[in-house]
């Protein structure tokens, strides 16, 4: 009799789990994934947007700074400002 119960009440805590796991755990860290893999595959060229809006394209790059040509004017962020490529393929 007192395994039933131990059984039904951890049975609702393991399907919470399970949901959240899938529902918001799970997608964060694809997300987080692909944002690395972007930020690994940066090179010199690309044309990118910052998190803050900026647009430009990367003249220079190393492993944490990436300086950044927008026009008449260079500026130096951090890599992980970048938030997406828009290059044209």
């Amino acid at each position: 009799m007192g395994d039933g119960s131990i059984f039904g009440a951890i049975l609702p805590l393991l399907l919470m789990f399970a949901i959240f796991y899938f529902l918001l755990i799970r997608p964060q860290q694809k997300r987080q994934k692909k944002v690395r893999e972007m930020h690994a595959a940066l090179q010199k060229g690309d044309k990118i947007v910052t998190i803050g809006g900026l647009h430009g394209k990367i003249d220079a790059i190393d492993e944490n700074l990436v300086v950044i040509d927008i026009g008449s004017t260079k500026l130096t962020f951090d890599r992980q400002a970048i938030r997406e490529v828009t290059n044209q393929d």
